[in-house]
């Protein structure tokens, strides 16, 4: 066969160094990406109403506050706080489930609770595992000035947030490394248990994993409560994560882990060394079973306590979650084992990069139909595929699956191409391949009269030199097959589109489902809706051209007739989160009667809330709305729009 160059024009041995050079700035790249993007981490839980309403104004003081969700959580005793003007608590207690018919929880305000803006701050974990927390405003007999700053950051946010998140990304990697490099092992090349780089990718697999799941299990607590990373080792806190859906599952996860240390020593150990042909038959049927079993119940972790177990139809979407995972698995962790065996093994064969080929093709169509169940499952809707945060993440994931599998096609052609060159008889039989090398070590051996005159530690160092030389010609001969440089490189290339994948797939799991989003917005809309014809609502965007100068004006006009009435505005920045801004003012103008502009200056009531009492509209009309926001000290912008009033 005709010798070419090194691909990508490097030594064989700086190659490798740089495809891992490759592979971990694409990791940190994406990291950056994921940890910038995805903090605070969507929720499966979204609360869809409350009484009072977010900055209504109430005659009397209530009874209590209740507050209703979209899908079933879980409430702490603390879990819902309500704060007078001072920052005192106002409430009795421990919120109660009111088991009305809806996800709905109510708490006991005190009797005798005097005029002003009152502060509700909730927290709470959604059955999918993820926190939700939120907070908003209500006053009663008129608004007033509060102490109490709402809340900018949600729960699953900050330092903790990252770490876990890390942690998270960490334990699918793991467990894809552990399950499909054990999987590329007995399927595809049952000799590659004795190469100690597949040894080392396993166990470094299984290490992964049950770092990450201990650091899960121990950020579980501050991640869905303080968030104080110094909470990580309260005992307290962990044994109330013991008693919840996650924990159970994190810790079956652990036990589970344990039984796959047994599989991996088996593995790399008895099965390795095995060389009788019917027992290793035997045991590799054996190894299948078990490993395939410990594989589901790993999955099923992660299936039991996220998006699978909640929703509609659980009972089908578990069992096709843990498909899913497997099939990732297979394809994913197999496709690192193989680049690790193109790059670091001196005898895989083309008989397994075909087995592998078939492998993967069958873990595809595998994904494909457990991939278009979910998706139907949790979007619900064409419009959530481009209209929500997780559609929108659907696609990019669904793109690089397609890339992938391009690459992959051409990655098949190399395996043809190396396939046709005919492989030595025996290759494949460890015991030949032993007399082979008994016959070259004879013939280049020291000449059978000598063999007295030569000492014997002299005899093994000079075995070990001609090993090595003849290692490293044949290595030189391997880079120099074009056909398996090209399939290394079009391995590589899918190696790093894997990664990237990986990313994508991890922050969907923590990202509220474009169904729940859809019908949380609906709920949302039907509880914000004015309780009579005459009350005006408006959403004007703004952009004063400066530094954080983007953002979005809501405006209430109660009851929205002639003659008195409340206004209240919020203010918000990207995210929806309230934005701080130095001054809002207001105008009304009815330009058909020549009235106007009737200047309003609105109090601050809190951060993003402003609020004006007593605006008199003289006539029912068409008004021109005038909103003016300063951002900064010369940034400002003024936006209008006119609605019906009267």
């Amino acid at each position: 066969m005709t010798a070419t160059a090194p691909p990508f024009g490097l030594s064989p041995i700086r190659r490798p160094l740089a495809a891992v050079a490759l592979l971990a700035a694409l990791i940190s790249l994406l990291f950056g990406l994921v940890l910038a993007g995805a903090s605070p981490a969507s929720a499966h839980a979204a609360l869809t109403g409350s009484n009072p309403q977010d900055g209504s104004v109430v005659a009397t003081a209530p009874k209590e506050v209740t507050l209703s969700f979209s899908e079933q959580i879980a409430m702490g005793e603390d879990s819902i706080r309500v704060l007078d003007p001072s920052g005192k608590r106002a409430d009795t207690g421990s919120p109660r489930d009111l088991q009305s018919g809806t996800v709905q929880y109510g708490i006991t305000l005190h009797n005798g609770l005097p005029d002003g803006t009152y502060t509700v701050a909730w927290q709470a974990v959604s059955a999918d595992s993820h926190p939700v927390s939120g907070a908003f405003t209500f006053s009663i007999g008129a608004p007033s000035q509060t102490t109490v700053a709402l809340p900018s950051d949600e729960a699953g946010g900050g330092l903790v947030g990252t770490l876990y998140g890390i942690a998270r990304y960490a334990a699918y990697a793991g467990f894809i490394l552990l399950a499909g490099g054990s999987a590329f092992v007995l399927a595809c090349w049952q000799r590659g248990a004795g190469a100690r780089p597949l040894q080392r990718l396993v166990v470094r697999g299984w290490v992964t994993l049950t770092a990450a799941t201990l650091a899960m299990l121990l950020l579980r607590s501050p991640y869905t409560g303080s968030g104080k990373l110094a909470d990580a080792f309260d005992l307290d806190g962990l044994q109330a994560v013991l008693d919840t859906k996650p924990g159970a599952a994190l810790v079956s996860r652990l036990l589970l882990l344990g039984a796959s240390a047994l599989f991996v020593a088996v593995l790399f150990g008895a099965y390795a060394k095995r060389e009788d042909e019917k027992e290793k038959q035997d045991l590799t049927f054996g190894l299948a079973i078990g490993g395939a079993v410990i594989a589901a119940g790993i999955a099923g972790t992660w299936a039991l306590a996220e998006h699978a177990s909640t929703g509609i139809q659980p009972g089908i979407a578990m069992p096709v979650d843990v498909l899913h995972l497997l099939a990732v698995a297979a394809w994913l962790g197999g496709l690192t084992a193989l680049l690790v065996a193109l790059y670091r093994t001196p005898d895989i064969t083309s008989r397994a990069v075909r087995r592998f080929s078939r492998m993967a093709f069958g873990s595809v169509l595998v994904l494909a139909a457990t991939g278009l169940y979910q998706s139907w499952r949790q979007l619900g809707s064409w419009s959530a595929l481009t209209d929500t945060r997780y559609g929108q993440l659907l696609l990019i994931k669904v793109a690089l699956v397609a890339v992938l599998v391009g690459v992959a096609w051409i990655s098949r052609r190399w395996t043809g191409r190396l396939a046709g060159d005919e492989e030595p008889a025996g290759a494949e039989d460890p015991a030949a391949e032993a007399g082979s090398s008994e016959a070259d070590a004879e013939t280049e051996g020291p000449a059978a009269g000598d063999t007295a005159e030569v000492d014997p530690e002299r005899a093994v160092q000079l075995t070990r030199q001609r090993a090595a030389l003849t290692a490293t010609k044949e290595k030189r001969a391997r880079d120099a097959d074009p056909d398996r440089s090209g399939l290394r490189r079009s391995v590589t290339v899918e190696t790093a589109i894997a990664v990237v994948l990986l990313a994508v797939t991890t922050i969907l799991t923590s990202t509220e489902p474009g169904r729940t989003e859809e019908e949380a917005a609906r709920s949302a809309s039907a509880v914000a809706a004015p309780l009579t014809g005459g009350q005006v609502n408006l959403s004007l965007p703004f952009d004063t051209g400066g530094q954080n100068g983007k953002g979005t004006v809501r405006l209430d006009v109660t009851p929205g007739g002639t003659g008195a009435n409340n206004v209240h505005i919020w203010v918000d920045g990207p995210g929806d989160r309230p934005m701080d801004v130095p001054e809002v003012k207001l105008a009304f103008t009815l330009e058909s009667k020549d009235i106007g502009p009737l200047p309003v200056v609105p109090e601050r009531l809190t951060t993003g809330h402003w609020t004006a009492g007593g605006v008199q509209i003289p006539m029912a009309g068409d008004w021109k709305v005038t909103v003016t926001v300063r951002t900064s000290d010369i940034d400002q912008t003024t936006v209008d729009k006119n609605v019906k009033i009267g």
